[in-house]
């Protein structure tokens, strides 16, 4: 026979669920869109947070304030995309270290190897993020040889 102390069933539901409950009133996920400064809206936003991840919308190799495609072919798109990404998560507090899952579209699969050593450059070599690359038909972009996408786990800083 058990002598132990015993919680009513829906009394013990009652103690556990009370604190979930009072925790997502507390610290609700929300979307936040992030822009440049004065920056016109669009049908994109470069950013967008929700709790501690970062969304990045794809970048091409775009040089700063249509400026045109970066030079160099495909070193020079990767490396201009990679910095644009840079740019991009600098908006949202975070870096290149903050980086999780990158998802990289080639306009030709024999780029890979000249984009992945631009790639490499970018990214901490003992805790690279996770990839995945696609060839693709064509960018949007007339000419555009890459377009980048990354998450971040970035948490906010108060």
């Amino acid at each position: 026979m058990h002598h132990g102390f015993r919680v009513p069933g829906l009394l013990m539901l009652g103690l556990i669920a009370t604190p979930l409950r009072a925790q997502k009133q507390e610290d609700p996920v929300r979307k936040v869109v992030i822009n440049r400064p004065g920056a016109r809206p669009g049908v994109l936003s470069p950013a967008v947070r929700v709790g501690d991840l970062l969304f990045l919308s794809g970048v091409m190799g775009t040089k700063p304030e249509g400026g045109g495609l970066a030079e160099g072919g495909i070193e020079g798109q990767t490396r201009q995309a990679l910095e644009n990404v840079k740019s991009a998560l600098a908006l949202a507090g975070a870096t290149m270290e903050d980086v999780a899952k990158c998802t990289v579209f080639l306009t030709d699969a024999n780029n890979f190897a000249a984009m992945n050593t631009v790639y490499r450059e970018f990214f901490p070599a003992a805790a690279p993020p996770a990839r995945s690359t696609v060839a693709v038909a064509a960018l949007v972009v007339p000419n555009a040889l890459i377009e980048i996408e990354c998450t971040a786990a970035a948490p906010r800083k108060y």
